[in-house]
């Protein structure tokens, strides 16, 4: 089976590039679908070169929403980060994405991921054991289909037998939190998306694992993506108070939990976040200072950023001026 990156033939973050193709805009589908849609054109109207949407339980399917928004731009680029992998067969999964990069060749960069145990098992009921398997597996399948167009596969947890009409080479990235993961990330995917992990941690720890798991395996270095919370706000202590009122979530995660412990910030049993924390994962500031920020972390060796923004005041109103931040990068 092939193999190697697909990071040239699909744009993904070289150092070359300039820094507004290396920087994504990130948003939840919570609105309305045609209201998500609009976000998606005015986006790409602003010049925004990539569009990121998390797959949850009960909102709006993100791969339906993508193959209506790739006949209504013409060169926004899109990717799930992520689309959990228990509640859809890896080759229903290579369905979609086949239907997508027929409609958009080259636009799309499928981000799959394990997602959260309250959900695989208290939503859909899936038992979600030694998830980091699975997720090799479901990966191994998915690449087989998609970039060999034909799979043969009797696995520990999924069996897959089908030939499609002609390989596609969509991009396979995973999520990934702790060092386990990020190694996996390096051995069989084209990318490693981080979410809510500070960012001296991704340089010192997941970078390191990443290139561990690739070496290991012959490939070449799968890019860093990093989830980026930006604050368009200069005062400090309203900040952090968004932030903390936002992300607060994560704090409450098991997953999330032991990775913020990895990155020196162990959480009391309230989980909340310190404020140290959040200084190295949230960019904050007047769109000059947030646009140098971004410009910083890309120069100090993230390959990617997804951009999400934490509102203050006006959510509609900073989301514009974040995607005209972002395309002007």
């Amino acid at each position: 089976m092939e193999q190697q990156s697909t990071v040239s033939a699909h744009g993904q973050g070289s150092a070359n590039q300039p820094a507004r193709e290396r920087v994504g805009l990130a948003l939840f589908g919570s609105a309305a679908v045609p209201h998500l849609l609009e976000r998606l054109r005015q986006a790409e109207q602003a010049g925004v070169c990539q569009f990121w949407m998390t797959q949850l339980p009960t909102l709006p399917d993100t791969l339906t929403l993508f193959a209506a928004a790739l006949v209504q731009t013409e060169r926004l680029r899109l990717g799930t980060a992520i689309v959990p992998t228990y509640p859809r067969h890896p080759l229903v999964m290579a369905q979609q994405a086949y239907t997508l990069e027929e409609l958009g060749p080259g636009r799309l960069r499928l981000g799959v991921g394990t997602s959260h145990r309250h959900s695989i098992e208290g939503v859909y009921g899936f038992s979600m054991v030694e998830p980091l398997e699975q997720l090799r597996e479901y990966v191994s399948i998915l690449r087989a289909a998609l970039w060999d167009g034909t799979v043969d596969v009797q696995g520990r947890f999924y069996t897959a037998r089908a030939t499609f009409s002609r390989p596609m080479r969509v991009p396979i990235l995973v999520s990934a939190l702790r060092s386990r993961a990020f190694r996996l990330a390096g051995e069989v995917a084209d990318g490693a998306i981080s979410w809510m992990c500070p960012h001296p941690y991704l340089l010192e720890k997941a970078r390191p694992a990443l290139v561990e798991g690739a070496t290991a395996r012959g490939r070449p270095v799968p890019p860093l993506l990093a989830h980026v919370p930006v604050v368009l706000g200069t005062d400090w202590r309203v900040v952090l108070e968004a932030a903390r009122s936002h992300l607060g979530f994560y704090g409450r995660a098991p997953f999330y939990r032991n990775m913020f412990a990895d990155a020196g910030y162990p959480l009391g049993a309230d989980g909340l976040l310190p404020e140290e924390l959040i200084r190295n994962l949230v960019v904050w500031g007047d769109e000059t200072t947030v646009a140098a920020r971004l410009r910083e972390l890309l120069a100090q060796g993230l390959d990617e950023l997804i951009v999400a923004l934490v509102p203050l005041a006006d959510d509609r109103r900073e989301l514009v001026q974040l995607m005209e931040l972002l395309g002007n990068l």
